[in-house]
């Protein structure tokens, strides 16, 4: 199988030396996201992990989008976090977004890590896998 890169301006464009994304067939890898807005390259939302979530959750979803699939087609989430106390906001807004954006009624298997991260601003990085039907 080949692998393709995936491009799209509804997501934040790389900083360092990767792509938004790669497809090899069904198979779909999203790069780790932040709480970046897509068109000016400003972090949002600092201090606030639960709106924080919800907007890498969206720059997931234009990432998977662009590839061809659905956000429905995510099979795994792995989101890192800065700070053990921001799970439970964290892990509402998720399951809000999730719940919302998988008809199918399955949602991804998912695993949570405590991380330091490369920008202080961010207090959540999500990167995603899914498989196209």
């Amino acid at each position: 199988m080949r692998k393709t890169p995936i491009r799209t301006e509804s997501a934040p464009a790389p900083a360092h030396t990767f792509h938004q994304g790669v497809r090899s067939g069904p198979f779909v890898q999203v790069s780790g996201q932040g709480p970046v807005d897509p068109g000016t390259g400003e972090y949002l939302h600092p201090g606030d992990v639960a709106a924080q979530t919800t907007r890498t959750l969206e720059n997931v979803r234009a990432i998977v989008e662009a590839s061809g699939a659905t956000f429905d087609d995510v099979v795994m989430l792995r989101v890192y976090l800065t700070s053990r106390e921001d799970f439970a906001a964290m892990n509402e807004a998720y399951g809000a977004f999730v719940t919302r954006h998988c008809p199918s009624g399955v949602l991804p298997s998912r695993t949570t890590v405590m991380v330091g991260l490369p920008r202080e601003e961010m207090l959540v990085e999500i990167d995603a896998f899914a498989i196209t039907g």
